[in-house]
């Protein structure tokens, strides 16, 4: 799409340059949104990708994802064998069932700053702790859990010039077991139900659902609870009205998925750990 409203491109190089967000400015990453429909108020664009922000970073204290890394990068990311969670990072790659094209151009943090229902970096670090680091125009910064920061659709919570750095994966979460589900109503379609299940070695369970629900949700137990339990917790937790409503599933199907694949989740990892 040619953005025939943007006048100017700025490509900074330090932290800096990045002041002066002003209306009409827009920044760029991949660009795989900003460039597929028209963006009549954008009139400069703020191209990130100069900023040598190194796109990955695992260490002792857990996986550092710079918001400018790119799909393709973090799907060829090896993680260390002792992060067993780390699995759930090529199966959420894959739920973009996009062409090499897009994944050499897409960036974590742009799935997450687009805050779509189906984004399947946001079920990915949602499910697993990752925190926001969020810079600010007056040279600070500030951490949101990614619970918090994809608050709807195309609604993430940054405020005007603030701008998405990173996110961090604590090690602690990619230790923890792990177990996948996701459906979609075509071979080819977006995401209408992903849910993440992760368990730590001392039993506590958490059940992260996302693109079935307006915004990302997590139950947090204690242990692995039953069927009926399970199930009441999600009733209690998920309004009918936060259920998503798109051409990609109905939120009675989305809600019914929800319940089948949860169940499922929980005994997977009850069959893990026995």
């Amino acid at each position: 799409m040619d953005l025939n409203s943007v006048r100017e491109v700025v490509r900074p190089h330090g932290r800096a340059e990045l002041a002066g967000f002003r209306p009409g400015d827009a920044w760029l990453a991949g660009g795989t949104w900003l460039f597929s429909e028209p963006q009549p108020g954008v009139e400069r664009l703020i191209d990130l990708a100069d900023l040598g922000w190194p796109a990955l970073e695992a260490g002792e204290q857990g996986l550092v994802i710079a918001a400018t890394c790119t799909v393709a990068t973090l799907y060829g990311f090896e993680p260390p064998p002792a992060w067993p969670a780390a699995r759930l990072i090529p199966e959420c790659c894959r739920a973009f069932l996009a062409s090499f094209k897009i994944w050499n151009m897409a960036t974590v943090g742009g799935n997450l700053c687009l805050s779509l229902p189906a984004g399947p970096m946001i079920s990915l670090t949602a499910a697993l702790d990752g925190v926001c680091v969020i810079w600010r125009p007056d040279g600070t910064e500030r951490r949101l859990p990614v619970l918090d920061f994809v608050r709807g659709p195309l609604d993430p919570a940054l405020a005007k010039g603030e701008v998405l750095r990173a996110i961090e994966i604590p090690a602690a979460s990619l230790l923890r077991r792990a177990a996948f589900r996701r459906a979609s109503l075509t071979a080819l379609g977006r995401s209408g139900v992903l849910l993440i299940g992760t368990q730590a070695r001392e039993g506590a369970f958490s059940l992260t659902v996302t693109a079935a629900t307006r915004r990302p949700v997590r139950l947090d137990f204690a242990a692995l609870p039953d069927r009926a339990g399970l199930a009441d917790a999600i009733d209690n937790a998920i309004a009918d009205e936060l259920y998503y409503d798109d051409v990609h599933g109905r939120p009675d199907w989305r809600r019914h998925m929800t319940h089948l694949f949860a169940d499922e989740i929980r005994e997977e990892l009850m069959e893990a750990a026995a």
